[in-house]
């Protein structure tokens, strides 16, 4: 994937990691990126930064006609970032009705699934380009505090395998980025050391260069990953643990 003088469509641009990846693909020379976010007011605020290279659209990824809206108007796109996500901080038994890991997988995983589907034939007319899901540690180790997110994640992490496989034969791309902890208001609850959005919109750039399928975008990612493969066992109860 050359980003020099791509199209991009970043879901939920206009805040954290998805505007820190608006910011990286203009530096790395993206001819245009396209702000998806659901308040249109939201991205014309971004595009008066740069009129030359920024273009904002509604987009809901929850809302069918928004998605296909978008695929309809942006088909000049080679690149699909799905940032979108949600996170309501609600356990899955604790919780008085199922309405936030609904919310959760609506966003998280049906979303992204349904932004795939639009754009591949886009993607295929352009000559195959991209896709970066932004996924999460917790779509690795199984988190149980985090409710309905560790599971909406986990099913996102297995689309991208699955429509990587679908989509190899028209050249396109699929890669699965792994994020730990970041310095954005979804993550203000959490009291550790934390990477920047656009470090982790620089991982995924090269991910997506390279063609990479999943790659850990940061210490945190990396930290869990590890302790993954040295002590399953362990880190599950760890996080059992921390919800008792």
């Amino acid at each position: 994937m050359d980003i020099k003088d791509c199209v991009a469509i970043v879901t939920g641009g206009n805040r954290g990691i998805g505007l820190g990846f608006v910011t990286e693909l203009v530096k790395a020379g993206a001819k245009k990126v396209y702000i998806g976010c659901r308040s249109l007011e939201d991205g014309k605020a971004i595009v008066a930064t740069d009129p030359e290279h920024l273009v904002a659209i509604a987009l809901d990824v929850t809302k069918p006609e928004q998605v296909a809206a978008a695929a309809a108007k942006c088909t000049d796109v080679s690149l699909v970032v799905n940032n979108a996500g949600a996170f309501v901080n609600q356990r899955l038994i604790g919780a008085a009705t199922m309405d936030a890991m609904r919310t959760e997988m609506e966003v998280n995983y049906f979303g992204v699934v349904s932004m795939c589907r639009a754009f591949a034939p886009v993607l295929k007319k352009n000559g195959g380009g991209a896709i970066v899901n932004v996924l999460s540690a917790g779509g690795i180790v199984a988190v149980p505090g985090m409710g309905g997110y560790s599971p909406s994640k986990f099913a996102s992490r297995a689309a991208s395998t699955c429509i990587r496989a679908e989509l190899a034969g028209q050249g396109t791309t699929v890669s699965a980025l792994i994020v730990g902890s970041v310095d954005t208001r979804m993550a203000a609850h959490i009291q550790r050391e934390k990477s920047s959005p656009e470090a982790i919109a620089r991982a995924g750039i090269a991910a997506a260069r390279a063609g990479i399928e999943e790659m850990d975008t940061d210490p945190h990612a990396m930290e869990v990953r590890a302790a993954l493969h040295r002590d399953p066992r362990g880190l599950a109860d760890a996080m059992a643990a921390s919800v008792r």
